[in-house]
């Protein structure tokens, strides 16, 4: 028996945010210009930041760069989250989706929607967590 799935009109497309995620992930890390506006914010931790030696800057290009994304670490499609390795140490990074006029106090209701949504990227060491 062949089973056809039908896309879902009230769920965001995870492709698109897939899509935005990584550009924005590429804009505030890597410094590569998005195909079109992406609002959004990057934040690192204390410990990250105080990590010295030029390890903070190796997290960012990393998280930047991350694109090992399977089912078991992205399991909506989203590319939100990620864990890479500097120097021994586990690095984590997460994209959190609001609404753009909330003060990061609601979720994007549209998180498929650039215009509506503002992106919050958080890196930090895995053991801060």
């Amino acid at each position: 028996m062949a089973m056809t799935v039908q896309p879902q009109p009230d769920r965001p497309d995870s492709t698109v945010i897939a899509a935005q995620n990584d550009a924005f992930r590429k804009l505030a890390c890597l410094g590569v210009p998005p195909a079109q506006p992406i609002q959004g914010r990057m934040h690192v931790t204390r410990a990250l930041m105080e990590a010295g030696d030029g390890f903070m800057a190796e997290a960012v290009k990393a998280t930047g760069e991350f694109a090992t994304f399977e089912p078991e670490n992205d399991p909506e499609g989203w590319h939100d989250f990620g864990a890479v390795e500097i120097r021994g140490e586990t690095v984590f990074w997460k994209i959190d989706l609001y609404e753009a006029d909330s003060d990061f106090r609601y979720g994007a209701e549209t998180p498929d929607n650039p215009a509506t949504t503002m992106r919050v990227l958080t890196i930090m060491l895995a053991r801060d967590w």
